[in-house]
């Protein structure tokens, strides 16, 4: 067992992580990090009109350099012994492609065709089309969005792909087949060339594709033509089997192996979302909120299947058996804007830095850049400390989180955020105070949710970034959930997740969780509430459901 190593892919919003772990103990032997360099520079997207777009290009470039860099640093003995690979992304983040599962934007014709990439997560270009679907959907006797909440969503699979339809002709005409990013690399890595032999994963199937096995796969062909004919057919030109995790796609292709410097006995495991493996990475427990808080989150509850049979849980993401452990049913909810939130606030702040000070007739140029940086790294801690001296009172200023619409509950990308209660007292630290609880406030109302529909809530589990960098906002969410929340002690859960489904895929577990067990680093810091605070934040979090209903009435 110690001579067996596993690497974890993780593609998050801006970046590519990669890790390599003993796959007897999980402990990180190697690890790199590649940000995509056209998203850096803002191509392709176009924020005004919430369009998000990636450029296969970015993803590739990662993949190879950062499992390169995990091998340089790991050394020969450690490569030879690579026995698997496992990946996951963001989602649902699809792309449009020809016949051998190439990404149009791969091609000559489209290579700067913003319609011919990535159409990101928190791309919400297709909220009309998602309206659409819902309405639709009320027309037939059979509820094909029963196990997606009930609400469809423009972040999701039909939705964007129905808005590239109409929106770009030429990407009409070429596309072949609609895969998305989790589904895409492995079948990169295996040197696939037919696109109607991709494996997809169930977890991105089931929570954005509307597959379920109680549809015999995907709704029929007629429910898609019926809604527009551009999507006639076009379910044949998809998949009707999925694949958990704990499986394989194949092995390295000899290309990728040359390439990387490793095996074609390399396994390489079917993809999932980031959330989904994360969960795992983070020692998920069933009925313990697993709440990935990134840019966005997304907040994972696993139970028993024989525990949730007959449920079906309103205005959530979906709930897809097998989709985070096999044999398990995964349930899946989250905020469309948590760190994002936070980064929002940050550039607004900076703008006068950023406009002003490369002007400055006072500094040169270099250190106005310098200047600029370190405000920028430094003002969200700044902020933290600051905020966490106001005195908690019903009546501070009060904030919604909505600022990329609102995933759950209740999907609906096209409300906005708000900020009540300002006078000429309010500063930036009692703002971004306000803000950082609207993110905790909006976390509340799912693990509400869920109990209200009869799936308890027990305990949190936090990872991610904000989880691991800023104690005063997850003191703040034990606060107003008047709950613990452990934080994972692993700063790469997502990846370390999918190093498990690696060992998994490749034979050296018989199960998942016998991975978590194995692999899991535990946790290193546990947040209580503080119950003096509760009925405060009773009074609030009901003040902000009511500015919810009065922001949403009046959009």
């Amino acid at each position: 067992m110690n001579d067996q190593y596993v690497i974890g892919v993780d593609y998050g919003t801006d970046s590519v992580r990669s890790i390599l772990v003993n796959a007897a103990n999980g402990n990180e032997i190697a690890s790199a990090v590649f940000y995509y360099p056209r998203w850096k520079e803002g191509k392709y997207c176009d924020a005004s009109l919430n369009q998000f777009r990636q450029h296969p290009l970015d993803y590739v470039e990662g993949l190879e350099h950062t499992i390169k860099q995990c091998l340089q640093q790991a050394g020969p003995a450690i490569t030879a012994n690579v026995k698997a690979i496992s990946i996951d992304t963001t989602g649902s983040t699809p792309v449009a492609v020809d016949e051998t599962g190439t990404p149009l934007a791969l091609l000559p014709a489209f290579e700067c065709n913003p319609n011919a990439m990535f159409v990101l997560w928190k791309d919400h270009t297709g909220t009309k089309e998602a309206a659409e679907i819902n309405e639709h959907a009320k027309k037939y006797d059979i509820n094909y969005l029963q196990f997606v909440g009930g609400i469809y969503s423009s972040e999701w699979f039909w939705a964007k792909l129905l808005h590239i339809l109409r929106a770009d002709s030429q990407v009409a005409n070429a596309i072949y087949s609609w895969v998305e990013h989790c589904d895409w690399i492995p079948f990169l890595l295996a040197g696939g060339t037919d696109v109607k032999q991709m494996k997809r994963g169930v977890c991105s199937a089931g929570h954005k594709a509307l597959w379920s096995d109680d549809f015999n796969g995907l709704p029929p062909d007629a429910f898609f033509t019926s809604l527009d004919p551009l999507l006639k057919e076009f379910t044949n030109k998809l998949f009707t089997q999925t694949y958990t995790s704990a499986e394989s796609v194949g092995h390295l292709s000899l290309e990728w192996a040359n390439k990387l410097g490793l095996s074609t006995a390399v396994v390489i495991g079917v993809g999932a979302f980031d959330a989904h493996m994360g969960a795992v990475g983070g020692q998920i427990e069933a009925y313990h909120l697993s709440k990935v808080m990134g840019t966005s989150t997304c907040d994972m509850l696993v139970a028993p299947m024989n525990e949730i049979e007959g449920k079906l849980i309103k205005g959530i993401c979906g709930q897809v058996p097998g989709s985070v452990i096999p044999g398990m049913m995964g349930m899946e909810a989250g905020q469309s804007a948590f760190g994002d939130a936070y980064a929002w606030f940050k550039n607004m702040l900076t703008w006068p830095l950023q406009k002003l000070l490369p002007k400055s007739i006072l500094i040169d140029e270099d250190t106005a850049a310098k200047l600029i940086e370190e405000a920028t790294n430094n003002i969200i801690a700044a902020l933290s400390v600051e905020a966490n001296l106001i005195p908690l009172s019903e009546s501070n200023e009060l904030a919604l989180d909505w600022l990329n619409g609102r995933r759950t509950p209740d999907a609906n990308q096209l409300l906005k955020g708000a900020i009540a209660g300002l006078n000429l007292g309010t500063d930036a630290p009692k703002i971004f105070r306000a803000i950082a609880e609207a993110t905790c406030f909006g976390a509340k109302a799912i693990v509400e949710r869920f109990n209200e529909e009869g799936v308890p809530v027990k305990g949190l589990i936090g990872i991610g970034g904000v989880a691991k960098k800023s104690p005063f906002i997850m003191q703040m969410m034990a606060d107003v959930m008047e709950m613990p929340i452990r934080i994972h002690k692993s700063e790469q859960t997502c990846a370390l997740g999918a190093a498990m489904f690696a060992a998994t895929a490749a034979g050296i577990y018989d199960k998942v969780e016998d991975a978590m067990t194995a692999m899991g680093q535990g946790f290193d810091v546990t947040y209580f509430p503080d119950q003096t605070k509760a009925a405060v934040y009773k009074k609030r979090y009901a003040r902000y459901k009511q500015l919810g209903e009065f922001v949403e009435a009046n959009e």
